[in-house]
């Protein structure tokens, strides 16, 4: 399945933040959990780290607490790094948006456990106080994303494409790593607007939020997914899938679901995920092209 994450690294919780991988471990892992090789849960880098960390650690505990071992947070420095680590099989439970949870099972086959409820959409912002009113006064203008194969981008992108705004004629894109990256170009007048995902949106603090003026918004999208690697046999990925839902009932989980907009956890259907395999594709050649 190819190169394994390495299994030696200490029980201290630290961040790195720059080099090939950003990786976040938990390091108050509970008395009663084995000493094992931790399960390596990877987050998509739609987040900066900090927030990724933030966030997502008190469901770490949770599983922690469920399946007994150790669990650590990783993510990637770029999409593009976070699809091929999935495709190597590097990671054991994975959340991830739904065409490339595609592409996981289709390539290293994943198995779909739970999706957020609420559905997500595509947002194009641009800053309230500037001249941009609509789509397509942003003709000739730069726009910042994320990352170009979000499925959020890929959604706005096709909704201008109906307006007659095509990338990289009509308009450019600009990569920023992040949600909240791509957003603070706009606030900071580097970019004339922004991609971004509505949960990633609800997620920013109010008072930049209160900068933003959304100008386009796609139809629903179906939210993150978590998958678990085939190695997790049925009882492990059963288990994850019962803290997740317990997670869900803890007042913690609560506040986490309400932040995010999430609406608590459903299963994935396979026709939905079968759904988004032209943007799978997309993404694919996209990242094929920038190799």
């Amino acid at each position: 399945m190819g190169h394994r994450l390495p299994a030696w690294v200490p029980w201290l919780r630290f961040v790195v933040l720059s080099g090939a991988l950003v990786f976040m471990l938990i390091a108050d892992a509970h008395s009663e959990t084995d000493t094992d090789t931790p399960l390596v849960f990877s987050v998509f880098p739609n987040m900066t780290a900090k927030q990724t960390l933030e966030i997502y650690q008190p469901l770490a505990r949770e599983m922690e607490k469920r399946l007994r071992r150790r669990v650590a947070i990783y993510s990637a420095r770029d999409f593009k790094t976070f699809v091929e680590r999935t495709r190597q099989g590097d990671y054991d439970i994975l959340l991830t948006a739904p065409h490339l949870a595609w592409l996981a099972r289709q390539d290293a086959g994943y198995r779909p456990l739970l999706k957020y409820a609420q559905p997500t959409r595509g947002l194009l912002v641009v800053k309230s106080t500037g001249p941009y009113r609509i789509a397509e006064d942003l003709r000739d203008q730069n726009i910042a994303t994320p990352d170009s194969i979000a499925v959020a981008a890929l959604a706005v992108q096709a909704d201008m494409a109906a307006l007659g705004l095509r990338r990289d004629i009509d308009y450019q894109i600009m990569d920023y790593g992040s949600h909240l990256n791509a957003v603070m170009q706009v606030i900071n007048g580097r970019t004339a607007a922004a991609m971004l995902g509505l949960h990633p949106y609800k997620l920013l603090p109010a008072e930049i939020r209160k900068q933003l003026r959304i100008v386009v918004e796609t139809a629903p999208l179906s939210s993150l997914m978590y998958l678990t690697h085939p190695r997790l046999r049925d009882q492990e990925a059963n288990a994850v899938r019962r803290a997740l839902l317990d997670f869900a009932s803890t007042p913690e989980g609560k506040v986490f679901l309400q932040h995010g907009g999430y609406g608590g956890f459903v299963p994935v259907d396979g026709n939905e995920l079968r759904a988004f395999r032209p943007y799978a594709l997309q993404a694919e050649k996209m990242m094929q092209v920038a190799h």
